[in-house]
């Protein structure tokens, strides 16, 4: 009689939750990212100091910065690697457009090799909570699923959702 060993992945890839507030305790930045223990993971600092275009700067727990998204006066946003609006660190194109009258889309265009400028790379969308009209835009939770993008890339794009007017 042969006998059965369990086999269990090496590594098993789950949903990770970020909680996002603007309101969070400890928080120097504008706007920041939690773990279910309530620890930053994310922190967006803002520029400001113009009215014709937008920068925001998505910071690791530590301080360093991951990506910058800066909004154009035209109304579409780019990412960048690091601190920085370089041209080279280009990572990102997106474009908003309104779909029905409260249900808003992000068009991304990935910049790279294989990147086709005339089509994006994915869509997304806030989702809508039962029950309600839309979802507070002051603190809600995001749901990271396994194989999914970059989780700072992630971020970046509830950034662009919650300040691209």
């Amino acid at each position: 009689m042969a006998s059965w060993d369990p086999v269990y992945p090496a590594a098993v890839p789950i949903p990770v939750d970020l909680f996002v507030s603007k309101k969070h305790p400890g928080l120097n930045g504008d706007l920041g990212f939690a773990d279910s223990l309530g620890n930053i993971v994310f922190k967006v600092n803002f520029d400001k100091s113009s009215k014709s275009s937008f920068k925001g700067v998505l910071l690791d727990a530590s301080g360093n910065p991951l990506i910058t998204v800066f909004r154009d006066g035209k109304g579409s946003w780019q990412g960048f690697k690091g601190g920085d609006n370089r041209e080279k660190d280009l990572i990102f194109r997106v474009k908003r457009t309104v779909k029905k009258l409260t249900r808003t889309e992000l068009e991304v265009f990935l910049v790279g090799e294989i990147s086709r400028e005339s089509t994006p790379d994915f869509k997304t969308s806030l989702m809508y909570k039962l029950h309600q009209i839309h979802a507070r835009r002051s603190k809600f939770r995001l749901t990271i699923f396994p194989g999914s993008v970059d989780h700072s890339l992630i971020a970046s794009l509830i950034v662009i959702f919650l300040y691209g007017q």
